[in-house]
């Protein structure tokens, strides 16, 4: 299905898991999204990630997600070659504005996701890839995320908004 950004909707373009901190990311075609955990075999399930010792209390560094329309802006406006992989998001999309998702929630394939707040890039981002696009991803980083219903998320599966996240209270 293709997206269509009118009825706010996007669709998967990528998925992206590595095993620890600053390892390649490596490309699957489907992943299991692991309620209070992440992607499975992903680092931040594992415990694994740069920034597993400093847990958020909202979930957000479940899963991250990041448009590739971004991803090929950043690349031309900082001059290099840099792909969706090289961006250590999970969740790669296309046709869909992520920065107006913070506060809804968001149907993928089998799973929901509660997008908590924007990704802003960090150091760490240009240390591991050795290329300067943190300026250029500055307001286009991505989304942060926490799992509300577990599933499976596969390459080509609509992103589809399904509204506010209901107040905790």
């Amino acid at each position: 299905m293709q997206p269509d950004p009118s009825n706010g909707t996007g669709v998967v373009t990528g998925i992206y898991i590595t095993d620890g901190a600053g390892q390649p990311m490596r490309g699957v075609d489907e992943v299991a999204a692991v309620a209070g955990a992440g992607l499975d075999a992903d680092r931040y399930l594992r415990g694994t990630g740069f920034y597993s010792a400093r847990p958020r209390e909202d979930g957000g560094r479940e899963v991250t997600f990041i448009a590739e329309e971004a991803v090929a802006a950043a690349a031309d406006e900082a001059g290099v070659v840099f792909e969706p992989h090289e961006s250590r998001r999970n969740i790669v999309t296309r046709g869909i504005d992520l920065n107006e998702l913070v506060g809804l929630r968001v149907r993928v394939g089998s799973a929901a996701f509660d997008v908590v707040d924007l990704c802003t890039p960090c150091a760490h981002l240009e240390e591991v890839t050795g290329k300067p696009v943190m300026r250029a991803l500055l307001n286009r980083g991505g989304l942060r995320t926490r799992i509300h219903q577990p599933g499976v998320v596969q390459v080509g599966d609509v992103l589809d908004v399904a509204g506010p996240i209901p107040d905790a209270g």
